[in-house]
């Protein structure tokens, strides 16, 4: 069994968490997830409270396992907070200062706490302002960064500096990699670009064959999508920054919200699901370094067995592990 610090923590039997992707992170992906034994997780934003409140009660009537929700800084909604630490088991903020406030909100709530961090200094204030666990994130990983170096070096570094369990992000998805992050000291590792393929997943389909035909070297880090979000590197597929500048028109496409169809600038940040229309091609295809390793559209379950199975057969002598695994 792969227990550690994070699987005695959060209750789930697998140290694996499901990264929280936009509108790929559906309701459906992450309690497929929880129930085959990971963290799934959903991502908040723009979601009004009294629809994320409904959307975390279905999920409670979906699946038994562990679930959480992830909150962008620059869109937080406290109210959302609120909603959501009386809900779920686990609340993790992204892309701000680490805030003991918003870590004692969600302790009230009963919820834990997690900050997803890019450098030790960030690492030091999230566990400082009272963070249950630490997720580093290495330059390797998709979608918005907040890591400048390598998971490896980056975890290294935070290890030296919290007690807190720790979650390895950037560059995981298969269970080598899960094993590798594990030897180096991290209680659970987060995978993100594989599950952007998952059946469960709400990212579009063009965007998926995308993935699957993708390898490492056609990632890049950049900040052409910022309209709505500047200063916020991000990794994506080279191509659809190609595709955006070649794009004749200012609107790529539409997007549905409800009963709304809202246009698509160019250069915006919205991964593109299956409720959009336009040319998915010209929006931002996240990716991380290990999109070389989605070679198929699977079920959450399946893809979350493959990990831990692959991992459990590699060698056991894993500092994040308890003795008696």
């Amino acid at each position: 069994m792969l227990r550690t610090r994070f699987t005695d923590l959060v209750g789930c039997p697998i140290p694996l968490q499901q990264a929280g992707m936009g509108g790929a992170a559906t309701p459906t992906l992450a309690a497929a997830v929880a129930e085959a034994g990971g963290l799934g997780m959903l991502a908040a934003v723009m979601i009004p409270a009294p629809t994320l409140a409904q959307l975390l009660d279905g999920l409670h009537e979906q699946a038994a396992g562990a679930f959480g929700v992830n909150f962008l800084i620059p869109f937080l909604d406290h109210a959302c907070v609120e909603v959501t630490a009386a809900k779920a088991r686990v609340v993790e903020f992204f892309y701000g200062e680490p805030d003991a406030s918003l870590v004692a909100a969600v302790h009230a709530g009963g919820a834990l706490a997690a900050w997803q961090v890019g450098s030790r200094e960030e690492a030091t204030a999230a566990a400082a302002a009272g963070s249950d666990l630490v997720v580093v994130q290495g330059v390797e990983a998709g979608g918005h960064l907040r890591g400048r170096i390598g998971l490896l070096p980056l975890l290294t570094e935070v290890l030296e500096v919290v007690d807190v369990p720790v979650v390895a992000a950037g560059g995981i998805a298969t269970g080598r990699a899960m094993a590798a992050a594990l030897a180096a000291g991290a209680a659970a590792v987060r995978v993100g670009t594989r599950f952007v393929a998952a059946l469960e997943s709400g990212a579009h389909p063009r965007y998926v064959e995308a993935l699957l035909a993708a390898r490492a070297e056609d990632t890049v880090v950049t900040e052409a999508f910022s309209a709505m979000w500047p200063n916020a590197p991000h990794r994506v597929l080279r191509s659809c920054i190609a595709a955006a500048e070649a794009f004749p028109g200012e609107m790529v496409g539409e997007v549905v919200m409800g009963e709304a169809r809202l246009p698509i600038p160019r250069f915006a940040v919205p991964t593109p699901t299956r409720e959009t229309t336009g040319a998915i091609e010209a929006m931002p295809l996240y990716a991380g370094e290990s999109v070389g390793a989605v070679r198929s559209v699977q079920p959450a379950a399946v893809i979350v067995r493959e990990l831990a199975e692959e991992a459990e057969q590699l060698p056991q002598h894993m500092p994040g592990k308890h003795a008696s695994s």
